[in-house]
């Protein structure tokens, strides 16, 4: 069975040589459309059954190959797929999308990898959590995310207090602090997960403790934006595979901007509507400061595009580049100039 992946060969074990594509000289390629088109030229040639892959970019490829041959879906270039192995960004924005360019049902696996580690992986068919790996020389504390630990910005706080494996809850939100036998030592990885399962140490990642909102105590985190989004989608029959979202201060409240990818007709205003109502069904302290501080919700609809060409002009284009959620200061103001100047 051979698989499409998207690192370069140099790390890659020699063992699998020869069960693997593209080759290593495709991989090399730094000019990411020239290695999508040299991929694209010769899927006929290749017996894909699992790929591997940030959603954004392999939802990319797929189509490029579906568009190229005039087929109805992958599945009649590639019968033998069933396996997408998937990480690095949540994949609910991007299913609906995806499942359109498949002839047949697949399994989706989800991992938790990053520079310092592999750090989990679904160890269930159907599961959305994942299950932490305890024993690859990674030693982890959890940090509670909360006001106490963490400012407006998601910058640790003086004096926060670390928790071991043995003393985290289901339900709570934790910041991940990471040892390894690398050389890392306690480093703030990042990313926000929250236990669904303390005693099989079952995660979900729910967002990053920069990429968050909360200006006014809504507290609102990526885990309900894709979720609400994949509702939105659901309930509009639309797709929306790439947003972001600032928040900012209006007079003495405060407004939420949306800014979203979708190339379907929908009228702005029920996009606006829909999305409101399901951040209030899915987060009460949002609810709660709907009717308070945060007065008022933007949402402006923009062509998909706008977002690969903004990781195009910022040197992020490619398989391991994903967009931002959540812009804050400079780069928000990044975003509009981009917008401003360069929109399609």
């Amino acid at each position: 069975m051979q698989i499409y992946r998207e690192s370069p060969h140099q790390t890659f074990p020699s063992g699998f040589s020869g069960f693997t594509n593209p080759a290593k000289e495709i991989s090399g390629y730094d000019d990411w459309n020239r290695k999508l088109d040299r991929i694209v030229d010769r899927a006929k040639k290749w017996d894909i059954g699992i790929i591997v892959g940030v959603p954004a970019w392999i939802q990319m490829l797929l189509e490029r190959i579906i568009s190229k041959y005039k087929l109805k879906n992958i599945h009649e270039i590639w019968p033998n797929l069933c396996v997408y192995v998937h990480g690095g960004v949540a994949f609910e924005p991007y299913q609906n999308s995806f499942n359109k360019l498949l002839g047949k049902r697949i399994n989706y696996i989800q991992t938790y990898l990053a520079s310092e580690g592999f750090i989990a992986y679904q160890s269930k068919p159907h599961s959305k959590s994942m299950k932490l790996v305890l024993n690859n020389g990674i030693f982890y504390e959890f940090i509670p995310f909360n006001d106490q630990n963490f400012d407006s910005d998601g910058n640790l706080k003086r004096g926060a207090v670390a928790l071991l494996i043995d003393e985290v809850q289901k339900g709570t939100e934790y910041a991940l602090l990471i040892t390894t036998c690398a050389g890392a030592w306690r480093y703030l990885i990042g990313d926000v997960v929250r236990f669904t399962d303390a005693a099989k140490a079952e995660i979900v990642i729910t967002g990053r403790t920069k990429h968050f909102l909360s200006l006014c105590g809504e507290h609102l985190s990526v885990d309900n934006m894709n979720r609400a989004v994949e509702l939105v989608e659901n309930e509009l029959d639309i797709e929306i595979r790439e947003y972001t979202v600032t928040g900012m201060p209006q007079g003495t409240a405060f407004i939420h901007k949306w800014y979203v990818g979708c190339d379907n007709e929908v009228e702005v205003d029920l996009l606006r509507q829909v999305l409101d109502e399901k951040l209030k069904m899915l987060n009460d302290d949002y609810r709660i400061e709907r009717s308070y501080a945060l007065k008022e919700v933007q949402v402006h609809k923009i062509p998909l595009q706008n977002f690969y060409n903004w990781l195009k002009i910022n040197g992020k284009e490619g398989g391991q580049s994903k967009f931002p959620r959540v812009l804050k200061g400079d780069r928000y103001l990044e975003w509009v100039n981009f917008l401003n100047n360069h929109a399609i």
